[in-house]
């Protein structure tokens, strides 16, 4: 076995999340490392490079609120400019120095007081493991019978072959969510013929995105309180939206919208009674495009309002029976969310993974830490969704919470933090409860919010505000703790324990 490598804390990815977990273990002083399977940073935002990738979340708000960018050429930063942006902060930070690139994570366990972390080059130990691999790490494609039969090129979007052109070709799209609703419209311009096979309608509405003149970059670059206002403007708008989720007559008003977009869009009423989704918008994410509908009407695009069941050679066929042939298949068929690949590779002391403690409904007390897994913080876990706000305000929340774990663990000579059963269940019981009400759960659709067994383990049912408050504070009394080991007796040789009494 290749000689151990020990840190305090090792990170797991050096995305978003781990660049956030990096800076801020740097600025209280914690010696650690970022454990990143690939050769440079970025995470989802390196690797998820199809045509037309962007962000649906405002520019202003999609940043650190500690490092904001004014120099954003889109009110929705397109993918090339997210990554770079994440670039410079990870090099403005050193972070780059902490992480071990081309290193991936095979198992950790926890067992004699530490995480034992087993990677494609060696063994690592930690006393506290942080997973910042993210809910959009793995794509997800379907159990297709078939598949392994196909006679063309097969990619998802966000592994996307650029070296296969794809002028002139006929392609089938598997999936008509918010990937698909970036990259169809890219694609249609050159595909011979595009068949889009659409399992569920989508409700897209009207994306206010717009390029941001040299001259207003230049006042944000150089008045960084007009930067800070456009922020707070973007988060109170985006919370507006949010009371809908809460409130659904309220997003039943605003689908109005998204109607209204489709009907000005597509004039052929088959194609348009394809199109229209008969659930509460909300109930799934919401997409933006300006250009998803209009690409629908090209004549060199169909849309099957059906599933794919059947690949034979270059023919794929739906639940309708429709048939077409093929030369390219393209999934956007989304990611692992609620079933991370992570969790399969975290074990506790008695060898159970969290996937197994799970059972395909992940459970996270305030979205972060799990009984039974000592010292293992999830970034962007269960439960902390919305489907309005930025993924770096729930981060932000997070590392909050985690630093301030860490902190009073130094301070209060803490060998474990291990939350209490009992706490989770009140915890996970009042999100269900408080769930019951909002769109996710009552908007008539099946998403992915749902996991495998029907619940909504997903969705963070409160404000974005609320979430920035409750998950800041680090409450020792939800967690088991045991203290360091401070000396050991000379004449019985017993080890005393420093630290808060559990």
């Amino acid at each position: 076995m290749a000689s151990m490598k020990h840190h305090h804390v090792l990170v797991i990815g050096a995305g978003p999340s781990g660049i956030g977990a990096a800076i801020k273990l740097a600025e209280h002083g914690f010696d650690f490392a970022i454990l990143e399977k690939g050769m440079s940073v970025g995470g989802t935002w390196r690797d998820n490079t199809y045509p037309g990738c962007a962000c649906d979340v405002p520019s202003a708000l999609y940043s650190y609120s500690f490092e904001p960018n004014p120099e954003w050429t889109r009110a929705f930063a397109g993918q090339r400019e997210i990554r770079a942006y994440l670039e410079n902060v990870a090099k403005k930070y050193d972070v780059p120095r902490h992480v071990r690139f081309g290193v991936e994570v095979l198992r950790a366990a926890f067992r004699e007081g530490l995480w034992h972390v087993e990677t494609n080059q060696g063994t690592y130990t930690a006393n506290v493991v942080i997973s910042a691999s993210g809910p959009w790490n793995q794509p997800k494609i379907p159990a297709i019978p078939g598949l392994d039969t196909f006679a063309g090129e097969v990619f998802h979007s966000a592994r996307w072959n650029h070296n296969h052109d794809l002028t002139g070709k006929r392609v089938a799209v598997v999936g008509s969510g918010a990937s698909a609703v970036q990259f169809v419209p890219e694609i249609a311009k050159k595909v011979e013929r595009l068949h889009l096979f659409q399992r569920t309608a989508q409700w897209v509405l009207p994306k206010p995105d717009h390029y941001v003149p040299a001259s207003e970059r230049w006042l944000m670059r150089t008045f960084p309180r007009a930067q800070r206002a456009l922020r707070r403007a973007e988060y109170v708008s985006q919370e507006a939206l949010g009371l809908g989720f809460r409130h659904p007559w309220i997003l039943q008003q605003v689908q109005r919208i998204g109607r209204r977009h489709l009907e000005a869009t597509v004039a052929d009423p088959v194609l348009r009674a394809k199109l229209t989704p008969d659930y509460t918008l909300g109930c799934k994410r919401i997409l933006l495009s300006n250009s998803y509908y209009r690409s629908l009407t090209r004549p060199n695009v169909d849309v099957l309002a059906t599933e794919v069941t059947k690949i034979d050679g270059h023919r794929v066929t739906g639940a309708d029976g429709s048939t077409v042939e093929v030369d390219t298949l393209i999934f956007g068929t989304g990611f692992h969310i609620l079933d991370m690949p992570v969790a399969n590779r975290i074990f506790d002391a008695q060898g159970r993974n969290l996937a197994d403690h799970w059972q395909g409904s992940p459970r996270a007390y305030l979205g972060t830490t799990v009984p039974g897994f000592p010292n293992f913080f999830l970034l962007l876990g269960p439960s902390l969704g919305t489907g309005h706000s930025s993924a770096f305000s729930i981060l932000e929340a997070q590392l909050a919470y985690v630093l301030d774990g860490l902190r009073k663990m130094r301070a209060e000579r803490l060998a474990t933090v291990d939350v209490r059963a009992e706490v989770l269940d009140a915890y996970h019981a009042e999100v269900q409860e408080a769930l019951g009400g909002t769109v996710y759960n009552s908007g008539g659709c099946s998403s992915y919010y749902l996991d495998r067994n029907g619940k909504n383990t997903f969705a963070w049912p409160w404000s974005t505000p609320t979430l920035e408050r409750r998950i800041h504070d680090f409450d020792l009394d939800a967690y088991e703790t045991t203290g360091v080991p401070a000396a050991r007796s000379r004449s019985t040789g017993e080890v005393r324990f420093e630290g808060r009494p559990s």
